[in-house]
Formats: C-alpha cells, structure tokens, sequence
C-alpha cells in the first residue's frame, strides 16, 4: 500500500492486536511480492485496488493475485468503493470493517501484551543469495527508532514531520515511531513527492521537520518546482537513503535560510542509523557530524585491522555488538554466519559487519561510499547484484553473462546502475539495444525504479580462485575508464 492514513492505522493495529507486520513495498512485482509472502508465511494481506501517482495508474490488487497472495483485504483509491472485482474469500475494507458493528465498544481495544523481543515488524534488505534477508524487528526496536530521533533529529511534542517514504522500506516505520513516540504529528501526502503539489503541501501543513531522499532533491533542483514557495516553518532537513551531493544539499538548505540537514545512515537489520548529524553540532553538507547516540563501530584497513579513532581514513565499517533494537536472527538465513562470521574481534568481542565502506574526514566528520560487498542502493533501495544479473541474464539472447555495479555520478550523489556483458559469439550488437533490453526487463520482473544508468560489453570477467565475479575490480577498471556512456571496456 502507499504510506497513507490508512496504512498507518492498519500497521498500528496489527501490532495492538499482537500480531506481525510484513512489510512489503508498493513498487515490487508479482515475483517479489510471492517471494516475501512465502518466507514470512502471511496469512492475510492489506492491499489497494490501484495506485494514481503522476498521472499514471498502478494496479495493485492485480500483483496482489498474481503473487498467489492469501486473503486479500482492498482498499479503495477513491475512498469509495473498490474498482475491480474481487477473488472468492477476499474483502474490500468497508466489508472488512463492518464485522466490527456489532461489538459493544466497535471503537475501543485493548492492546495484546507481548514480551519485548517478540516481533512487531517482519522487513526485507537485499541479500547476496538472490533472496532477500527476512529480518524481524522486535517491541524495542520502536524504543531505539524514537530515541535516536530525539537526539539527532530534535523531534519535539508539537513538530509536523513529513517524510516521503513507504512502510516497505525501513524509513516507513522509523519515521513512524520516530514522531509518535516523541508527541509529533506526521504530515502524508497522497500523490508523488516529485512535484510541487508536494511542496505546497509541506507549505500549508506547516511541516517543521523535512525528511528527504537526495533523488528526489536533485528533481527538485532541476526542475524548480519549489520555486517561491513557504517553506519557513521548516526547523531543519533530514535525508537518508542514498548518498547525497554537496551541491543538492546546498540548494535545499537554501529553501530556508539554510537551515541545517542531518544526514543518517543506517540498515534495516539496525533498525536505525549508525552514523548521522546532530543539532548539538555544526554540520557539513554530504556529510555525517557523528556516530549514533546508540552505536560504536570501528573502520578497517584492508587487513581487518581497526584503524584509530582520530585518525582520517575509509574502509569498511564494523560495528561494535550489542544495539538495543538491532536484529539478533533472520527468518531465512544464519545471523551469525551474515553478520559475524570471520570478522576479526575487538576488545575480545567479535565485531558485527555491515558491508558500509565509510570515510572518515579531517576535522571528525564523516562520508559515505557505497557497500563493500556485492549489495547496491538504488534509488534508497538496497539490492544485490545477483538479483539484477539473475534478470538480466535472460534479457537477451545473445548474453552469455552479466554483471551489475553501481558508481556514483563523477560529481557526487545517488548510485547509479551499469550493466556490464559478456556476449555469446555472433554479430556485433549496438550497446543501446541492450541497455533498452535489460531496462525493460528489470522493470517488469523486479522492480520499476530501477534504472539502467549505461552498459559496457567487455569480453571476459575478472574472477577470484574460485571463480567468483570481482565486482570490486569493475567498479575500480569502469571508474578508471570515467565514462558514463554505454561503451566498451
């Protein structure tokens, strides 16, 4: 479902009544929406008839019944009534809300006590398997949600938090939790984020608090559709998901006297940020100000080695276990073997990984550079190479084999997706036309909002002993090459 009222009040619900939330995100298809029903093994599935979102119709339900879905409860768009015809055994939401009109208090519950590590939320984060990490939040990950926006973001009693975001994805149920708790009101918009209608509506609701993803403000910039517009209210910014450029972030700040903007990093299987701003400190456009309130990691160099704490220098981050909130299993995987295995230890305690290449700057601040395994964030959302290379594949009959990276742009910000090919022996064929082939494909087998940036053919792929793709050298021999532009390498 889209993040509306009524998603939040189904979500808030389930949870009163004892029950687990499975976070499924509008955007997926068929197969992925089959594949996350399956693990988490849902019983039942709160959906939308359809989607209107930039003039563009999005059917929801139909997805719903090609992912073989259990019982379906179908919202309206219209606020009305459904507009399609349901399967046998599914309802539509007044039907399934009438079953309440004879209880004596139709309108009063009583929350279904459960012990703090129960789950409350069942979320998905890119695997390198080609199936996504399962990963349960419990009754205090909402705790360390609240905490932590206390203490980096300023929620105060009082604040309008609007954040574009969808209760698929982590920041859904952050933001979420994150106003509630600390007696903020959240500010849904219906309709897509991109355009001004959203940032009149941030005007007129008097948003105090902007939370923001860097692609969506590099729209904003380029098309100037915020232009004129009040945003006065605004306190500060929030941004997260992707990386950011320092030139999107300067012109945003510039929404409002340039007010400050706290960047947050963080995973799902945290259930927060490990790295982000503060208020209590002067902040750095594209960049992070300090640790979170509630974690300790460490960075290291290529041997495993902890550099030291004052000490500027990038490599792959390890956070120092336990976190209040933080996973401690996953429904389909070993935790320990994703998370701890052959990671060296510290202090006598074996440290957890993340997969984050992190960079710290002169002065203690912060940066990040993307994964350091075969994970990409496209768009904010996290996804593995193999899951792209599964459905590009396929794409094409003259591919013998793919392999996806992503880089960010020469001047900072977003990743971008690039394809790369060896081809099986034929005739030559035009870049363009497999850049076209895999788009298509990956929009209708995995996910629409990821785009293909470029494709480059080479004629062999470099390879470990036993005989696994080396992503890190192709990001390294495509960076080198500094083109953008479908090529050869």
């Amino acid at each position: 479902m889209p993040m509306d009222c009524y998603a939040v009040m189904i979500y808030l619900a389930i949870i009163l009544a004892g029950y687990v939330v499975v976070s499924i995100a509008d955007s997926f298809v068929p197969r992925e929406i089959e594949m996350r029903l399956r693990i988490s093994k849902a019983k039942v599935i709160f959906t939308q008839d359809k989607i209107v979102r930039g003039g563009k119709v999005i059917a929801l339900y139909s997805r719903v019944i090609d992912a073989h879905a259990p019982t379906a409860i179908v919202l309206p768009s219209n606020g009305k009534s459904v507009s399609v015809k349901l399967r046998s055994g599914d309802l539509a939401w007044n039907t399934f809300m009438s079953f309440a009109d004879d209880l004596r208090r139709p309108d009063q519950y009583i929350a279904v006590k459960q012990p703090v590590y129960s789950y409350t939320n069942i979320l998905f984060s890119s695997g390198t398997t080609g199936e996504p990490k399962a990963i349960p939040w419990t009754h205090a990950t909402p705790l360390r949600c609240a905490g932590e926006a206390w203490a980096h973001l300023d929620i105060r009693q009082g604040d309008v938090i609007s954040w574009p975001t969808n209760l698929g994805w982590m920041v859904g149920p952050l933001v979420l939790y994150s106003a509630l708790l600390n007696g903020a009101t959240i500010a849904l918009y219906k309709g897509s984020p991109l355009g001004r209608g959203f940032g009149k509506f941030v005007q007129d609701a008097g948003v105090t608090i902007l939370g923001t993803v860097p692609s969506i403000v590099k729209t904003w910039k380029k098309t100037g559709c915020m232009d004129s517009l009040d945003w006065s209210r605004v306190r500060h910014f929030a941004t997260t998901g992707e990386a950011s450029s320092l030139d999107d972030d300067l012109w945003l700040s510039g929404r409002n006297r340039y007010k400050p903007i706290f960047e947050s990093c963080g995973g799902t299987e945290l259930g927060s940020a490990f790295v982000g701003g503060c208020p209590l400190q002067p902040q750095a456009f594209a960049a992070f100000s300090t640790p979170s309130m509630s974690i300790s990691f460490v960075i290291l160099n290529d041997s495993g080695i902890p550099y030291p704490d004052d000490q500027p220098c990038i490599g792959e981050l390890a956070i120092i276990p336990t976190m209040l909130g933080a996973s401690t299993t996953l429904l389909n995987a070993d935790h320990n073997a994703v998370y701890f295995k052959n990671m060296p230890l510290y202090n006598g305690m074996p440290l957890r990984r993340h997969g984050d290449l992190l960079e710290r700057m002169v002065g203690g601040y912060y940066k990040a550079h993307g994964r350091a395994d075969d994970t990409m964030n496209l768009g904010g959302i996290k996804t593995s190479a193999i899951e792209i290379e599964q459905v590009c594949n396929r794409a094409h009959e003259r591919v013998l084999e793919t392999a996806a990276i992503s880089m960010p742009p020469p001047g900072g910000g977003p990743e971008q997706l690039i394809i790369i090919s060896v081809l099986k022996d034929g005739p030559p064929i035009n870049a363009e036309s497999l850049k076209q082939a895999f788009a298509s494909a990956i929009h209708s087998k995995l996910n629409p909002l990821f785009k293909v940036s470029s494709v480059a053919i080479v004629p062999d792929f470099p390879r470990t002993a036993s005989n696994k793709i080396m992503r890190r050298s192709l990001r390294s021999q495509f960076g080198k090459a500094g083109s953008s532009s479908n090529s050869k390498l």
